[in-house]
């Protein structure tokens, strides 16, 4: 079922790409494997995905342990300060950084440890009151704070769109963000860089490519309905 799904996801991928005008290389697709078990995701592994996403730090580190090095992990989801020193050697990417309290506990366990940690600040470009994140008018004060920590370097912005049936509706959140990626990126921030947009999951990713993404992440198109496991 992985493999066949894979096929399939990554062939909107690149069907995506050619609709805009963009190279498939300029996405990465990011394997949501959060309460998947190992064998699932060795199942994507053998067909090339490196980069997969977690949303639970501690689940993270036990598949750390137990998976191929080569495994990129991506944080993807809220990420609690007192969880932090278990992705920080781990993660590839927090694409989860939600708050400058965040941000200033990571840059903390990040000094402890003499490490540069990449982040993504997630914006909640949709104003759900459910959802974490920055508003779009907090962005440029919370650079101001992030951009000046040592251990921590801005990558770019992430977003969870709203959970609509039609994910055309989902367009303007994505070209929103873009537009928001574009005009931290003509401020010439030092340590910011707006290289890449994570936004677009299983039932809107081909829009979101089209608005511009560069990761998108995808984990039921690609192992089915979530289970969750204890």
């Amino acid at each position: 079922m992985v493999k066949e799904n894979l096929k399939e996801v990554e062939e909107k991928i690149r069907q995506a790409c050619l609709r805009s005008g963009r190279d498939p290389k300029e996405v990465t697709l990011i394997a949501v494997s959060k309460t998947k078990p190992v064998s699932m995701i060795e199942e994507a592994y053998a067909q090339g995905i490196r980069n997969f996403g977690e949303n639970k730090p501690q689940e993270l580190k036990e598949k750390d342990m137990i998976l191929p090095d080569d495994i990129y992990w991506h944080m993807i989801g809220h990420l609690q300060r007192n969880k932090i020193k278990y992705v920080l050697e781990r993660a590839k990417l927090i694409h989860s950084v939600d708050s400058v309290r965040l941000a200033e506990a990571i840059e903390e366990e990040a000094a402890k440890r003499e490490l540069t940690v990449p982040i993504l600040l997630e914006v909640n470009i949709a104003r759900e009151e459910s959802k974490f994140g920055f508003l779009q008018e907090e962005i440029f004060d919370a650079l101001e704070v992030i951009s000046k920590l040592p251990h921590l370097r801005v990558e770019g912005l992430m977003t969870i769109a709203p959970f609509v049936e039609n994910a055309e509706e989902n367009r303007i959140h994505f070209k929103n963000l873009r537009k928001l990626s574009v005009d931290i990126e003509q401020k010439n921030i030092d340590n910011v860089n707006m290289c890449n947009l994570s936004m677009g999951m299983t039932g809107d990713y081909e829009i979101a490519i089209e608005e511009g993404a560069t990761m998108v992440r995808v984990g039921t198109g690609i192992f089915g309905e979530r289970s969750y496991i204890k």
